[in-house]
């Protein structure tokens, strides 16, 4: 069903409505296809990209549309609910591009920024590595300086869009101090050096390409640097914390997709002579199932319209990102229930949407870490 939002603007209304349309009509008949096939769809974010979805929040001068999160997270929200694996690739490509407009200089905006912004690029952003997940004090990729600017070299873990972007925001070490010695470089796909591994062989987003990343001496000017040497970890978490929202946005559009298709399903299948949307177990299970949707949508909405305003939203953020995953996991879980046995079928998209909804507990931070990420922010 179309979602009753409240927009801050006609144009944002304009927006949102562009973007749903696009989704239902070019994204999600193809969807279950691209996910059974294991295949990356490039048209689907060139479509958005020629919108504008991949750089709605960024300057208009850099050729982005200047759009509220508010805006953006219910855009990406109805990408989502068309297809996971796409509205992760956009929320990722969006992370990606913060560094670069948040610290880069004035000349790395003009040079960079158009086209990441602007719909003809697409970004991955390299900071896990196989031993420094939640852990990222305990990166070990190293960025060498000389005369001529930096090599990078080690192995990153996790990549989305590995081996399909045009650039990645990459961290890596310029010191041995553990938390102000890590850096943050713009790396081109196409630099000598670099080099990617098979997707990764997942339970569900598989239409969504996860890689290993590897650098061999991947030599980088110095203009490649976002920020001073040392301003990685600040730049990373800062992105973290809109990264979250976009993750909450794409949880709940994913639930919202889920718990559609229990309804219209409810209404359709018949028991003992009658739809099983008229037996009280059923309706409240989707009176529940609604309640978690909404609840999702509010949280990442509070987060969003905070970090709009200016103000501090570290914790919201891991609140949005922890109730929407969270409810994304029970409201798939209790679609497949309400299909009963052919909800474990293939038949139906509700036992994707249930395994592509627990990748949503794990990255951009473990639903444990956004406990602690939360319970700090409340003890300091």
């Amino acid at each position: 069903m179309t979602v009753d939002r409240v927009l801050p603007t006609d144009e944002g209304e304009e927006l949102v409505a562009l973007v749903r349309e696009i989704a239902q009509g070019e994204i999600a008949p193809r969807a279950a296809e691209a996910e059974a096939e294991g295949r990356f769809s490039r048209e689907a974010f060139q479509v958005l990209g020629h919108a504008g979805v991949l750089g709605m929040t960024y300057p208009e001068e850099f050729g982005g549309l200047g759009q509220p999160y508010e805006v953006y997270l219910q855009a990406l929200e109805e990408i989502a609910a068309a297809q996971l694996s796409v509205g992760l690739g956009v929320s990722v490509h969006t992370m990606t591009c913060y560094a670069m407009a948040t610290y880069g200089t004035k000349e790395q905006r003009r040079t960079y920024l158009p086209e990441m912004v602007g719909g003809k690029l697409l970004g991955g952003y390299a900071l896990s590595e196989a031993h420094a997940g939640s852990d990222v004090t305990s990166m070990t990729t190293r960025a060498k300086s000389g005369a001529d600017g930096y090599a990078l070299s080690g192995a990153k873990a996790w990549i989305t869009n590995g081996g399909v972007a045009d650039f990645y925001t990459t961290f890596a070490r310029t010191s041995d101090d553990r938390t102000h010695g890590i850096s943050c470089f713009h790396v081109p796909a196409d630099a000598p050096g670099l080099s990617f591994g098979a997707p990764e062989h997942k339970m569900g987003l598989t239409a969504s390409p996860t890689t290993g990343m590897y650098l061999d001496a991947v030599a980088l000017d110095v203009e490649h640097r976002i920020g001073a040497e040392g301003d990685g970890m600040r730049i990373a978490l800062s992105a973290l914390d809109s990264g979250r929202l976009g993750i909450a946005a794409c949880a709940t559009g994913l639930a919202q997709a889920a718990l559609d298709a229990a309804i219209v399903y409810a209404g359709e299948r018949k028991q003992f002579g009658s739809a099983i949307a008229e037996f009280q177990g059923i309706q409240f299970m989707l009176a529940d199932m609604a309640a978690a949707v909404d609840s999702a949508r509010a949280t990442y909405l509070m987060a969003a319209r905070k970090r709009d305003a200016g103000k501090q939203f570290t914790r919201d953020a891991a609140v949005a990102k922890l109730i929407a995953t969270d409810a994304a996991m029970k409201v798939t879980t209790d679609a497949v229930q309400v299909f009963g046995g052919y909800g474990y079928t293939r038949d139906f998209p509700v036992e994707r949407y249930m395994r592509e909804a627990k990748v949503t507990q794990i990255f951009e931070g473990t639903n444990q870490i956004q406990r602690l990420v939360i319970a700090r922010q409340l003890l300091s």
